[in-house]
Formats: structure tokens, C-alpha cells, sequence
């Protein structure tokens, strides 16, 4: 009887020992030791919650399915999957299912651009231009009329050029050049069409993936060029394409795609085996599929298709992950930057990345307007909790998380040793609210 054999044979006994709802899957998608809830501190009963409100949500059709992978003090003590991978099809979800999971690709792409820092071949004070020099030449768009409670530009001032009649944002030239730390960090004036209605959010894309879809890299950062800023860069957090750049930018200095530079430094070593920017032939039967229809509005339901080649692989939002990958990437950062005897950073690195960088100076009340961000501030690529209070949802002061907008979201509660992948593929406020449910869901089960 081989090892493969034996170990099969070990873990259908110990899931009939094992009180639910702890599933044990097969050997090849176990991503960490499995424990039993109890013997980490978690109740096995309490834990079940989260089946029955996902369970309900899928019976009444506001979600196809999801998965759902915990782990605490290195031990997975929960791991399902519910509903469907593809509704329409009738393909029941499974753990091992791919999801494409939007902007919880910018922690990967900060740990790889960390790497980077570490080797000494990328300094976070250095100007973007330095990298790529036609970002030096952007200006910085006048505003005509700011809220007073939140800081947004809400209008932009216009001009009318004489020569050709043409009406144009007017600008002003930038007081700095936007650094590498101001992509990490949101800081960069760069932002996202969906996140205002000023003449400037029309001019930038929705999501970067609606751009890797139509341009390669060099396209992009072409095209962005020419675009307005809509803050000074340093001064405001702004969530925008600013992880879009920085993965250009080790692109730039690894001399090589974006997905093979990560491959080799994170996936890799990580075993993280089904993460990449496009799902190959063999696996695309595994990619998630969204409801057609939004259940709230009725308006069709769209999200990006990874099983086909984008044209660059954008680190602000196109990568495609498993909850068993991805869990695997987030025991990582609590550990300090090691698993299973692969060290990806260093331990002062992960602590560096899970800090707060946005200081005195930098207007974040855009961060508390969102209900999911209040009492967060923002590190590289994850926003990190300033208190145990002052939130929407229970947690500890420290603990970091990231979402992605078509229903996935990470935490890692270090104080607790816990983290936790929820993976869904949705839109709207069907998926936005399990950014609240779901912690509170998972945080009630501690009863040590």
C-alpha cells in the first residue's frame, strides 16, 4: 500500500472521529494539518453558523455557492464548500474550485514587490518614473468643488482649449512625483472609474482587468499617462490602479510577466498550485461561475473570465486563486513570512507590510465613509485595524484583511492566530455583504 494510499485511508477514519462541520477533503487539497475546532479554541457548533446563513442565501438565490477555509494557531479546523461552482449548469462547488479574486491580488503583488525591496533591486522612496518615465509627466487635475466630510472631489474644474475647442480637464503640474510607496499604499492621486462621477473617474477604468483585456502593459501605462491625477500624489488615500502600476513595475526590474516572476517567488514555494492570471484548458472546468442575473437588481451578472488570456496580467486585480492557495498565502504572512520551511520575506518585512502607512498629512476620510473600513487604516495592499473598537465587525487591533469585488475577502487575525478565506463569485450588495457577515460570523465561534 503506497503513502498516498495510507494517508486517504487515515483521513476517512479521522472524519468520522472528527465532529462536524469540519470537512476533510482529499489529501491533495488539504492546505494545512487538520485539528478538530475544539482543540484550537473554536466551537465546532458555533462554526456551523456559516453554513446555515450560506445555505439559506443559496436556497433563496442570492448567491450560487461558496467556500469557506479557517485556520487557527496553523491548524485547518474548517473547510467547505456549498451550492454551486456553476448554477446554470448545475455543477455543485467543490473546495478545489478557482475563483477569480479581483483585489485580494494586490497583498500577492505587495509580497512580490517586497521581495524585491529585500534584494536590494526596488527602493519604496524611489519616483515611479524612475521605472517607468512616462508616469513623470502627469498632472494633477483642479478640483472646483470638494465635500467637506469626506474630502472627495466632487467636481472638476473645466477649460475650453481655443485652438481647437475641445473641453479638457484643467490640471496643475504635480508638487512630487508619485514614489513606489505611494502605489503600496493608495497614495499615488491614480483611482478607479467606479469610485466617483467626476470628469476625471470617467477617464480611468473601471477595474484594471477591463484594461489588461484591451492593452498590453506598455499600452497601459501609456494611456494612464495621459491621464489626470485627481489628488496631489502623498496627500490623500485613494483606492485606484495604483497595484496595476506596481505590477508593471517589477515586471520592469524581474524582466519577465508578472504571474512567472510571482510563480517563482510566492506560488511556487507556497505550492500554491491552481494561482496564476489565466486557468489553463485542463483546469477551466473548476473556474467559477456567477448567478446570470443579480439578484437584487435583475441586471446581468458579469465577471471577468480568467479562462481566457489577458492581454497583461494587472497586479491590481486578475488573479485567480483557490481557498486551499490562498489560505495557504495568508498562514504565510502570520507566520512572519514562512510556511513549511519556504521563507518568502522576512518576519520584520510581513510586520512592515501589516502596518498602517497612512500617517500624519494624508487626508484618509474616504476610509471611513465606507461602512466595511471604518477603523481601519491601510498598509501595502491590506487594510490594517487601528483598535479593538471603532468597526462594523468584531476583531482584534492588528489584524489586516483585503477584499475583492466579485465576493472574495481574506483575514488574518495575528492576536488569535487565525485566518480565514471566504471565496465567492457575485457583484453588488449581495456579495458586499458577507464583508461584514462573514467576519462576525467566524469571530463568534472563539470561545477560549
Amino acid at each position: 500500500m503506497n503513502v498516498l494510499e495510507n494517508r486517504r485511508r487515515f483521513l476517512c477514519y479521522l472524519a468520522l472521529l472528527l465532529p462536524s462541520p469540519v470537512l476533510v477533503p482529499a489529501a491533495t487539497q488539504t492546505p494545512l494539518p487538520i485539528a478538530t475546532p475544539e482543540s484550537v479554541g473554536l466551537s465546532s457548533e458555533r462554526l456551523r453558523r456559516i453554513g446555515d446563513r450560506l445555505r439559506e442565501d443559496i436556497d433563496n438565490g442570492r448567491i450560487p455557492g461558496a467556500v469557506v477555509a479557517i485556520a487557527r494557531r496553523g491548524k485547518l479546523v474548517y473547510f467547505e464548500a456549498f451550492g454551486y461552482r456553476d448554477k446554470v449548469n448545475n455543477v455543485r462547488m467543490t473546495t478545489d474550485t478557482i475563483f477569480p479574486i479581483a483585489s485580494m491580488t494586490k497583498a500577492m503583488v505587495s509580497i512580490g514587490a517586497l521581495v524585491l525591496n529585500e534584494e536590494g533591486r526596488l527602493n519604496l522612496v524611489s519616483p515611479v518614473s524612475k521605472y517607468l518615465p512616462p508616469m513623470g509627466k502627469m498632472q494633477v487635475a483642479v478640483a472646483s468643488k470638494i465635500n467637506p466630510r469626506t474630502g472627495n472631489a466632487e467636481e472638476i474644474r473645466m477649460r475650453v482649449d481655443p485652438a481647437t475647442g475641445k473641453t479638457t480637464v484643467e490640471t496643475t503640474p504635480a508638487e512630487n512625483e508619485m514614489t513606489i510607496h505611494d502605489l503600496m499604499r493608495h497614495t499615488s492621486g491614480l483611482t478607479y472609474g467606479f469610485s466617483g462621477e467626476t470628469a476625471v473617474h470617467k477617464l480611468y477604468p473601471q477595474r484594471g482587468a477591463d484594461e489588461a483585456a484591451i492593452r498590453t502593459s506598455g499600452e497601459f501605462i501609456d494611456h494612464l499617462s495621459a491621464l489626470p491625477l485627481l489628488y496631489q500624489p502623498g496627500t490623500r488615500f485613494e483606492y485606484g490602479v495604483s497595484h496595476e502600476v506596481l505590477g508593471v513595475v517589477i515586471e520592469t526590474i524581474a524582466k519577465k510577466r508578472l504571474g512567472e516572476y510571482l510563480e517563482e517567488v510566492l506560488f511556487q514555494p507556497l505550492q500554491m498550485k491552481d494561482t496564476s492570471f489565466y486557468v489553463p484548458t485542463g483546469s477551466a472546468g473548476r473556474y467559477a461561475r456567477p448567478l446570470s442575473t443579480d439578484p437584487e437588481t435583475g441586471k446581468p451578472q458579469v465577471v471577468v473570465d480568467l479562462t481566457k488570456p489577458l492581454k497583461f496580467e494587472c497586479g491590481g486585480g486578475c488573479a485567480a486563486s483557490t481557498a486551499s492557495d490562498y489560505l495557504r498565502f495568508a498562514q504565510m504572512l502570520l507566520n512572519g513570512g514562512t510556511l513549511d520551511g519556504h521563507r518568502i520575506v522576512g518576519r520584520k518585512t510581513v510586520e512592515f507590510l501589516t502596518s498602517d502607512h497612512l500617517g500624519a498629512g494624508i487626508d484618509v476620510r474616504s476610509l471611513d465613509t465606507d461602512a466595511e473600513s471604518q477603523g481601519y487604516g491601510f498598509g501595502l495592499g491590506i487594510a490594517v485595524r487601528r483598535a479593538n473598537g471603532n468597526s462594523v465587525f468584531a476583531g482584534s487591533a492588528g489584524d489586516y484583511l483585503w477584499y475583492g469585488s466579485f465576493g472574495t475577502q481574506f483575514f488574518v487575525d495575528p492576536k488569535e492566530r487565525l485566518v480565514a478565506v471566504f471565496l465567492l463569485t457575485g457583484r453588488g450588495s449581495t456579495s458586499s455583504r458577507y464583508r461584514t457577515l462573514f467576519r462576525g460570523l467566524v469571530m463568534q465561534a472563539i470561545v477560549d
